[in-house]
């Protein structure tokens, strides 16, 4: 861990020619206290860094030296594999190894080409924490003890004890046989067998794991797409799930779509508005739903649907109605 941030630190000053304490501890994730150790080491190392005081001063690295690299460690590979975005990498876990491994590309970059990168990837922007109105993006934290336990188990092929919380439940202790790991909008979930059956677990739900010595009942080969559908389809065919017909403003049409499990019919409607057919989850994510789309949207049937949104709507407006 410490040669890791050794190695980071050494590019961070490479890169950006001189850095304070604090803006090193603030890319690293590490306290000032501990920057500060970590430059006595590197100059007990022999590598040539120094302070430069004042206000503007901060740690740099003397003209022209250059660091040797043996190249990507695995976890740092494994980031820019499957990462793809910043968030499909903190999804897994793999949010600081990703980082580590963008400075190790970069710092491999012939020097007439690292100037014109770093300023092309200064104009991009991908994923940002929010969206045009200011809205907070949701984002599903995974501890990065339970994140690498779990990916250890996974490419291990070694059985999984975890402590989940399943919806409504309190959390238990469950031995699985990991078989792969998805993300999908920005939500990572855990493809395993319990017992013989299909499980699928929401990663941000397991607050424990630890992998185990006994070697996982899997096949060798895995077509993780091909098992994302069956069990989608699974999903979406079974529990509670109930089906509206909805009249909803084609600038919103996307908002529902995003939001339901499927769409079963879709029809052009006299005024323009589409008439749809879609399927959620239970009682609850229906209501849930079409209140957030407003008056863009007005559900049909089923009646309890109907009497559900108005009843709704008028303890709004009889709590805005009386002075505040």
């Amino acid at each position: 861990m410490r040669a890791d941030r050794l190695v980071s630190l050494v590019l961070l000053l490479r890169q950006h020619g001189r850095l304070s304490a604090n803006a090193l501890a603030r890319e690293l994730e590490v306290s000032t206290r501990t920057v500060l150790r970590d430059i006595e080491a590197l100059s007990a190392a022999g590598v040539p860094v120094y302070a430069e005081r004042g206000r503007h001063g901060g740690f740099a690295l003397l003209p022209g030296f250059r660091t040797e690299l043996t190249g990507l460690n695995p976890d740092e590979a494994l980031a820019l594999l499957v990462a793809g975005s910043r968030r499909g990498a903190q999804a897994f876990g793999l949010g600081s190894s990703l980082a580590s491994a963008m400075l190790k590309v970069v710092d491999a970059l012939p020097e007439s080409y690292r100037d014109t990168a770093a300023g092309a990837a200064e104009r991009l922007l991908i994923d940002p924490e929010t969206d045009l109105l200011s809205r907070r993006l949701a984002d599903e934290e995974v501890p990065d003890a339970v994140a690498a336990e779990v990916l250890r188990a996974v490419f291990a092929g070694r059985r999984l004890e975890i402590h989940y919380a399943a919806v409504d439940q309190t959390p238990k202790w469950r031995t699985v046989d990991p078989i792969g790991l998805v993300t999908i909008r920005d939500r990572g979930y855990l493809l395993a067998t319990r017992s013989g059956e299909d499980r699928t677990y929401r990663l941000s739900r397991i607050l424990a794991a630890k992998e185990l010595a006994e070697p996982a009942q899997r096949p060798d080969r895995v077509d993780l797409d091909r098992a994302w559908q069956e069990r989608s389809t699974r999903f979406r065919a079974g529990g509670d799930q109930v089906t509206v017909l909805v009249r909803v403003n084609p600038v919103r049409r996307e908002d529902l779509v995003g939001t339901a499990l499927a769409v079963l019919a879709e029809e052009g409607d006299s005024d323009g508005w589409l008439r749809m057919e879609v399927t959620f989850q239970d009682h609850r994510h229906a209501e849930w739903a079409l209140w957030q789309l407003s008056t863009n949207a007005e559900a049909l049937t089923p009646q309890w649907l109907r009497d559900a949104l108005r009843d709704r709507a008028t303890k709004i407006a009889t709590r805005y109605g009386a002075p505040s």
